[in-house]
């Protein structure tokens, strides 16, 4: 979807994929479809690309933020910062086309995602009690979101709640990590000793979006689910804490939101990293951040509402009437 030329002719061949495990079992001979959590296997439908079509990266460089990095002000960055670790910058102009970075900062073995169809950017604990696994892209979607893999089990993960679907790991859930999107210019300022990811050595055009003002679209790309309820746009950000939805234009208009005991701020300066050819030039979504009462960050996501009504159908939606 992301890596080959016309998105037209993904949207026919996944139309035209037969959602079974028999069709699957070539190129997944070792994944378990016998364990699954999946109702119906018709959820699931190909992006495009073949399983790792979209390589995910694996212990990447660094390079100190005063260096030259070749970022732009405005553009987004996944930022992890971890207590006694140098904050790290992980890039979307480079997520964009790998959608997940296997890393190791400290003694925590982490996964980095980033999914394009629902701006989700989530980073997991790659540990779990079955041992720790490093994940790849599968080149399937369930409700628009990237279905990962493990690469030890091959079972198949949702990126969006970070839990095993399909495989001999149904049920495992990974931890969240807190991490949050902002911009380059943020993060450098706060971070003037901090890390930043080098350029991957693959040939793919670091900097565009091949999804040219997706996040204005009336419907996401791969998704017949329901529309999100209170005439909620689908393609509208939210911020998802646990199972709560803030829409983003309250918190944008408000600046400063303390509720359900969390405190979400919003700050301008931000480019959507799904809007203009150019990621940096997009247009102003903003910085978010969300802390607990004591101040720190805890895990949340800036997502499309259209994916949190498809995975979290009884969530609450925060709209402060």
């Amino acid at each position: 979807m992301r890596i080959f030329p016309t998105f037209a002719a993904f949207c026919t061949a996944a139309s035209m994929a037969v959602a079974s495990p028999e069709f699957w079992a070539f190129e997944w001979p070792d994944t378990n479809f016998e364990k699954t959590t999946v109702e119906s296997w018709v959820e699931i439908l190909s992006g495009g690309p073949p399983k790792d079509g979209i390589p995910a990266l694996d212990d990447p460089d660094f390079m100190p933020v005063g260096d030259k990095a070749g970022l732009e002000g405005r553009e987004p960055v996944i930022t992890l910062e971890i207590a006694g670790q140098i904050p790290r910058a992980y890039p979307i102009r480079y997520l964009t086309w790998h959608e997940i970075v296997n890393d190791q900062v400290g003694d925590i073995p982490v996964a980095v995602t980033f999914c394009p169809l629902c701006n989700s950017g989530i980073t997991f604990d790659r540990r779990t009690a079955q041992g720790t696994l490093s994940f790849g892209v599968s080149g399937k979607l369930r409700n628009a979101d990237m279905i990962m893999y493990d690469r030890e089990t091959e079972s198949w993960w949702q990126q969006a709640i970070g839990e095993a679907i399909v495989g001999d790991l149904t049920g495992t859930e990974l931890d969240t990590l807190p991490s949050w999107m902002e911009s380059w210019e943020v993060f450098a300022a706060r971070n003037p000793e901090g890390l930043v990811m080098v350029e991957p050595d693959f040939p793919r055009r670091y900097g565009a979006n091949p999804d040219v003002h997706y996040d204005s679209s009336y419907r996401p790309f791969l998704y017949s689910g329901e529309m999100p309820p209170h005439d909620i746009p689908a393609l509208a950000r939210v911020v998802r804490v646990g199972d709560r939805a803030w829409p983003l234009t309250r918190l944008s208009e408000a600046g400063r939101l303390t509720e359900a005991g969390v405190t979400l701020t919003w700050a301008a300066g931000q480019a959507s990293a799904l809007d203009t050819t150019r990621l940096s030039q997009g247009r102003d979504v903003g910085n978010v951040r969300v802390r607990d009462a004591a101040g720190d960050d805890i895990a949340h996501d800036v997502m499309f509402a259209f994916a949190f009504h498809a995975f979290w159908p009884d969530g609450t939606w925060m709209l402060g009437n």
